[in-house]
């Protein structure tokens, strides 16, 4: 075999958005990558459209959030509320206000609000930051064949059009989705349930829709009815809208020539539709065997699938790509000891089983189940009816749209990376977010009497927060036992700003990716810090 042509510090199979976050956490560390992605990316059809809190907490520490908020297609201030109709020509059941919290009004719980758009304008936001970024590039036209490894690097083959290559790396990263070649090289298999159920996502252009209905602005409207259970909403300017059918028949073939019609039909409105797109997608629930295989790892879709209803995924592969990429840039910097890479599994795991299960559980309750004869009736008895499936989808479909205790709430309980001071067994999984600065939970947020957010005031590595005033030699020795051992560390001292009763210590330490690592009375010595970033 020709030697390796190339060298860098991490090669990551795949451009999407789990992919180009993974870049933009490596190479604002200095950490040199390569992204490989054997296509353009480009197509009608959203993988996502909800990007959550979290993410663009993400995207504010890597100074891009404004730009996606710029990004919104009708604007950021457009009202996210969630409709159920029975059709969008028809009656109105219920609506749930600023779902998935993208309310741009200041919030205690979190620096960035939810936002409304089509992953394509997000990738479009996150590879702008990777083309500036110098320690980054992107080859396009290039495809994943095979790795080797051993004990100080990968040599990753590639096929492309004049071929194939060999690069060598520390570490090869696959973020290249359901179908990972990366995961198939690493020898994981997808652990689930295969056809939770069968489904069409439709693009398409409609310049007098949104006059023809009563019903208002929102992001989606669920229209419950017997003929055509489904989804729709405005997607971007230019009129254009999904629409996405659920539950569908098994010998059902929705042709963009067919589609058209079936708008028509379940919407109630007869009016003009381009159909610019019409693909079958199947909502599954499958989890990785493992992440990781030696100097291998896993982010993103290649290692979780589940159904898309509650905006999960997207937001779960960048959050992934964070983690791993702090640990990495620690691993490859000196500053990350032998066991903080096996983290990583360890932590995300939790994360994704939370979500899965969230996600699932939304699944169970979409148009179809909801859907009734005689619900669209214009009698005492179809009155009857709606406000009986009114109240179902009250009970059921909260949990979906106000989810904040998913997004935010997961606890990274039993990593060998955090210290836990007895109150990871007092944690409980829950739809509302309770802010908890228990050792593993996300950091929790607070607005400063500036006006600045506090995760503004966290360093790029490790941050020791002081909430009182009585830990100062403590500070100045964890300091001095950072900087022997080469460990970027921040002191932070917010004594003023009323925080210990939020955080229940006067010593936090939090983590890069602004979770929790240790709290408590008086620092425990460099063992603490070695503890944090896997023995080093």
């Amino acid at each position: 075999m020709a030697p390796p042509t190339e060298a860098t510090d991490v090669v990551i199979v795949g451009a999407g958005p789990a992919g180009l976050a993974l870049a933009i956490e490596l190479g604002q560390r200095g950490i040199r990558c390569l992204i490989i992605e054997r296509d353009d990316r480009r197509g009608w059809a959203p993988r996502a459209k909800t990007t959550h809190c979290r993410t663009r907490e993400h995207m504010r520490r890597w100074g891009i959030a404004d730009k996606l908020a710029a990004a919104s297609p009708f604007g950021v201030d457009y009202p996210s509320h969630v409709l159920f109709v029975t059709r969008l020509g028809g009656h109105l059941l219920k609506r749930f206000d600023y779902a998935l919290d993208c309310n741009p009004a200041q919030n205690e719980d979190y620096s960035e609000h939810g936002q409304w758009v089509p992953q394509y304008k997000l990738e479009e936001v996150l590879l702008e930051e990777v083309r500036r970024l110098p320690h980054v590039t992107i080859r396009n036209g290039c495809s994943f064949d095979s790795f080797t490894q051993d004990a100080a690097g990968v040599d990753v083959t590639l096929n492309h059009a004049s071929g194939t290559e060999t690069l060598r790396a520390a570490y090869l990263v696959g973020a290249d989705g359901a179908r990972s070649a990366v995961r198939e090289a690493i020898g994981a298999e997808m652990v689930g349930t295969y056809g939770l159920s069968r489904n069409y996502n439709v693009i398409f252009r409609a310049p007098e829709l949104a006059k023809l209905h009563r019903h208002g602005p929102g992001i989606m409207y669920w229209q419950i009815n017997v003929e055509v259970p489904s989804l729709i909403g405005p997607m971007d300017q230019g009129d254009l809208w999904f629409f996405m059918p659920t539950g569908v028949s098994a010998d059902l073939r929705l042709s963009p020539e067919d589609a058209a019609e079936t708008i028509r039909r379940a919407t109630g409105i007869d009016t003009e539709i381009e159909v610019l797109s019409s693909d079958e997608w199947v909502a599954s629930r499958f989890l990785a065997s493992h992440y990781a295989k030696g100097r291998a790892f896993l982010v993103g879709d290649a290692c979780h699938l589940h159904p898309p209803f509650g905006g999960f995924g997207m937001n779960l592969g960048v959050s992934d790509s964070v983690d791993l990429g702090w640990k990495l840039a620690a691993t490859l910097q000196g500053w990350g000891g032998p066991d903080l890479l096996a983290s990583y599994e360890i932590e995300r795991r939790q994360a994704h089983e939370i979500v899965l299960d969230a996600a699932e559980a939304n699944h169970t309750m979409l148009a179809n189940q909801l859907a009734r004869p005689g619900i669209e009736d214009n009698t005492p008895a179809g009155a009857a009816l709606r406000a009986e499936v009114t109240q179902v989808i009250e009970a059921t479909k909260r949990a979906e749209f106000y989810a904040r205790g998913v997004v935010l709430g997961y606890c990274y309980r039993n990593s060998p990376v955090v210290a836990d001071d007895g109150t990871q067994a007092l944690w409980q999984r829950t739809v509302d977010y309770v802010p908890l600065a228990i050792p593993g939970a996300l950091a929790p947020h607070r607005w400063l009497a500036d006006g600045s957010s506090l995760y503004d005031h966290f360093g790029p590595g490790l941050t020791l927060l002081a909430t009182n005033g009585t830990c100062e030699d403590d500070c100045l020795e964890a300091a001095r036992e950072a900087e022997a051992l080469g460990i970027p560390l921040k002191v932070l001292d917010l004594r003023n700003a009323y925080l210990e009763p939020l955080y229940e210590a006067p010593l936090v330490l939090i983590r890069p990716d602004q979770h929790v690592a240790w709290r408590g009375a008086a620092w425990p010595g460099a063992g603490l810090l070695k503890q944090a970033l896997g023995g080093l």
